[in-house]
């Protein structure tokens, strides 16, 4: 699309001017390409519109308040680390880890609930793990026995066993988008990790050019899986595609090629059949195949980190409420309304997307306390959401606590982050960005317009003592000029 090439040129000149441009084995090409079909390319346009969505990590490790898988990955690191009374012994805990489904029975699980807070927090669009890696599928699969549906399940004769199929109806139905998260890897499989060896690390443990049967059958046991998935689940915008070791040769990088462990081994899925069994349900399918960069990463995804500028590419920052991916139970600890706002502005400003990690803990539910963030974030949003959604970076970009976002009708937005306890003055001093204003600026939700005053070489808009009651307690105060430019 014409916004897509022309947002895609304009970032890369400013990533040159300020001295970040990519290295020359690194370009803009090797890491991200413009889908070719239209209608790929048109659902693209739309997903960067969106500008905020979820992400909900949810499973049977619910029920210990556990790291989602890794626990059971045999890797010396901090978050594989186990714990409990299972720790001390690997082949014990991860046979009591595979009988969490017995115990794990989630009454409280209201999908409806959660996509209406979802909603009234201004998400857009969503994203649920369908399967982790550690293989347990939170739907109703015929290819796998390790499901929440399965006899041995807790939860399968809950009227709203299959997990997955209830999340993606109640979220549709209010209008969000909605997003498979699928792992390439998965634990459980027996043609994956092969119980006539013991696992040494995440990846696949035989080699798969040395048993090319074996690893063609798991490759054929995905492609079911993607086809049920992509065929008896409803309009699916976004494949989530996790796991990133599970990769071609051609696309290892520095940062991805330690993944593959000491024994170096190829992982070839077959991205070309993947994605043509999916987008053969789902024509306009935005496929994001995480670090693998080339056709099948439609955008890229940053986790846990904000890019300190705008990038020459679709992407999305990937960011948890909370310390972990889901909800651990009482000693959670969330960040404020006021971070999310400003991590929001923060990446909008940028050009990217944020999806916020959340999740729910054994019981079903989200914890209290995230509703009230994602009602407190929603308050927010309904008054500014016009400087958010269907914006693009505007220069300068950021200019102290001031972060700028335009849209296509040639609005222009100042948005100032206040510290918490910060006071507004009456006297508000505008951006230099916007020393050239003379038309009129407003703030969104006040009927009132102002136009810009000077003292002492600096332009201002004065702000009435009710004014300022009004806005004193916001995270985040808008601003909004018309121009003649977009």
């Amino acid at each position: 699309m014409k916004k897509v090439k022309l947002i895609h040129i304009l970032l890369l000149l400013i990533s040159i001017i300020h001295g970040t441009s990519l290295s020359a084995q690194t370009t803009i090409e090797t890491l991200w390409q413009e889908p070719k079909d239209e209608a790929v390319r048109s659902k693209l346009e739309a997903w960067r519109d969106w500008k905020f969505g979820v992400i909900i990590h949810w499973g049977p490790y619910s029920v210990w308040g556990v790291t989602e898988s890794w626990t059971i990955c045999p890797e010396d690191e901090p978050w594989c680390q186990r714990r409990g009374p299972y720790a001390e012994n690997y082949y014990e805990y991860v046979k009591q880890y595979e009988h969490l489904p017995a115990i794990f029975n989630p009454v409280n699980f209201n999908p409806t609930r959660w996509a209406k807070a979802c909603k009234n927090a201004g998400m857009r669009y969503m994203v649920f793990t369908t399967r982790h890696h550690d293989g347990f599928c939170m739907y109703d699969s015929k290819y796998s026995n390790y499901k929440i549906t399965a006899p041995f399940s807790a939860f399968s004769g809950h009227p709203l066993s299959n997990i997955t199929l209830h999340i993606f109806n109640a979220f549709r139905s209010e209008g969000l988008g909605i997003g498979a998260y699928y792992s390439k890897p998965d634990w459980h499989h027996p043609d994956y990790w092969w119980p006539y060896f013991p696992p040494t690390d995440r990846n696949v443990n035989y080699d798969p050019a040395k048993y090319p049967e074996k690893w063609e059958s798991f490759k054929n046991y995905v492609y079911h899986q993607m086809d049920e998935l992509t065929s008896d689940y409803g309009p699916i915008d976004i494949l989530w595609l996790d796991g990133g070791w599970v990769r071609p040769a051609a696309s290892l990088t520095p940062e991805t090629q330690p993944w593959l462990g000491k024994n170096q081994w190829i992982q070839d899925i077959g991205m070309d059949s993947l994605a043509r069994i999916a987008r053969n349900h789902q024509p306009s399918l935005l496929i994001v195949d995480r670090t693998v960069h080339g056709p099948y990463e439609n955008y890229l995804t940053p986790e846990q980190q904000i890019p300190n500028e705008p990038l020459p590419y679709p992407w999305e920052s990937c960011i948890t409420l909370g310390d972990s991916w889901y909800s651990t139970g009482k000693g959670d600890n969330f960040k404020s309304t006021q971070w999310i706002i400003h991590t929001l502005v923060k990446i909008v400003a940028r050009g990217g997307n944020l999806l916020l990690g959340i999740g729910p803990d054994k019981t079903g539910d989200f914890p209290e306390m995230v509703y009230e963030r994602l009602a407190q974030t929603g308050q927010w949003l309904h008054r500014f959401g016009e400087a958010i959604y269907a914006t693009h970076p505007c220069e300068p970009y950021h200019e102290g606590s001031w972060y700028f976002t335009c849209n296509s009708n040639g609005y222009q937005y100042a948005i100032l982050l206040k510290n918490e306890g910060e006071a507004l003055p009456n006297r508000l001093i505008l951006p230099k960005a916007w020393a050239n204003t003379e038309g009129q600026i407003r703030i969104p939700g006040l009927s009132k317009t102002y136009k810009p005053k000077i003292f002492s070489n600096e332009k201002y808009i004065e702000l009435s003592q009710s004014e300022l009651n009004a806005l004193q307690k916001l995270p985040a105060l808008v601003l909004c000029r018309k121009t003649n430019h977009q």
